[in-house]
Formats: structure tokens, C-alpha cells, sequence
């Protein structure tokens, strides 16, 4: 019997995450901080940034180079953790 890939990617790859929270001028700054973490390569440029409608919220697209299931918990997790994050998805 062959192992079960437990994963629907294919390692390395670009993989989008989601990240909101409320208005800060550092926010997006932090974030970039928290995913070189486990991305050394990340660059700011891969990051989209929108403002609710009120302006009380940013939410940031960040892409990064994913190279295992692992990786991405970690990123995951260390988002989730960080006070200034409100979801990620």
C-alpha cells in the first residue's frame, strides 16, 4: 500500500493567506516581520492591501513561497497568536 499524501499542494508553490486587523500604521510592516519568520525570502511587494470602508480595519493579502505543509502551519499559527491580528484566512 502507498503512503497517503495528505497534502493538495505540490511543495514548493505560492500560497495566498489572508490577514486582518485593525487600522495601524505598522500592521503591514509587523506582518512582513512575523512571515520572514519562516519565509526569509518574502518581499513586501508581494503583499495587497485594502481598507474597510470605515477605515477602522486593514486587511492584507500576503503571498508566500510555501514549501510544506509545516511552513505553512507555522505561518498559521504565528499570525494568529500576534496581537495586532484579528483573522486569517
Amino acid at each position: 500500500m502507498s503512503p497517503v499524501n495528505e497534502s493538495l499542494f505540490e511543495f514548493p508553490c505560492d500560497f495566498p493567506i489572508k490577514v486582518m486587523g485593525k487600522s495601524h500604521p505598522d500592521f503591514a510592516e509587523t506582518i512582513v516581520t512575523v512571515v520572514r519568520d519562516f519565509d526569509p525570502t518574502f518581499e513586501a511587494s508581494r503583499i495587497e492591501m485594502r481598507a474597510s470602508s470605515g477605515g477602522n480595519y486593514i486587511g492584507l493579502t500576503v503571498t508566500v513561497r510555501a514549501t510544506s505543509r509545516e511552513q505553512l502551519d507555522d505561518i498559521y499559527r504565528a499570525l494568529t497568536g500576534h496581537p495586532m491580528v484579528s483573522v486569517v484566512l
